[in-house]
């Protein structure tokens, strides 16, 4: 005779195998976003040395940044920059690319309660990202001698009603988008500044 303990067992492992189930279907895709590189681009040639690549700015890991959240940190994709772009082809002096700054500011948006409200998706959160480097190059005595530096400024929101994926996905365009930007500034300045060691 099934007692009510076996009844409970077989309740229980229904409304698990159920749950599981249920959690296999609403459970959002697997996202996989692509790798930024910058070896599609021409490289620039310096001549020096070596190359250094100081990463100044420290990730804060706490609100309002959350740059460190990002698949990847606009400080990785600057520092995948400098490895893919920059080349030392000379036998003396070196140069020091330095990231500044790669920060990513949350600020939390007033949304507007009330009965309109259920009708609206409206903004809920605006994201500051900011990206600041220089290049110098110095003697073998460390001495500088020239250097070029730039910045590139980004903003966006995001719905209220925005996906993990979405917001994943908003933030890879933000940090292309915003190398893209310090990337045509960087250039443009190496070129300007720097062009006394440009091969």
């Amino acid at each position: 005779m099934i007692n009510q303990f076996q009844i409970l067992a077989k309740l229980s492992l229904y409304a698990f195998m159920v749950s599981s189930l249920t959690n296999c279907q609403i459970s959002p895709t697997q996202q996989v976003l692509p790798e930024l590189t910058f070896q599609h681009l021409k490289t620039l040639n310096l001549n020096v040395a070596k190359i250094e690549i100081n990463h100044f700015y420290n990730q804060t890991l706490k609100a309002p940044y959350v740059d460190h959240l990002f698949h990847t940190p606009p400080a990785v994709a600057l520092d995948r920059w400098a490895k893919d772009r920059l080349r030392s082809i000379g036998t003396k002096n070196y140069a020091r690319f330095t990231i500044n700054k790669a920060s990513v500011i949350e600020t939390k948006l007033n949304i507007p309660k009330g009965i309109m409200s259920i009708f609206t998706k409206d903004q809920s959160e605006r994201f500051d990202a900011t990206l600041e480097a220089k290049l110098e190059i110095f003697d073998d005595s460390g001495r500088r001698m020239g250097f070029a530096k730039a910045h590139a400024i980004r903003s966006m929101t995001l719905s209220e009603d925005s996906s993990i994926n979405q917001r994943n996905q908003a933030w890879f365009n933000l940090t292309e988008e915003l190398v893209r930007d310090i990337n045509i500034e960087l250039e443009k300045n190496i070129l300007k500044y720097l062009s006394r060691w440009i091969v």
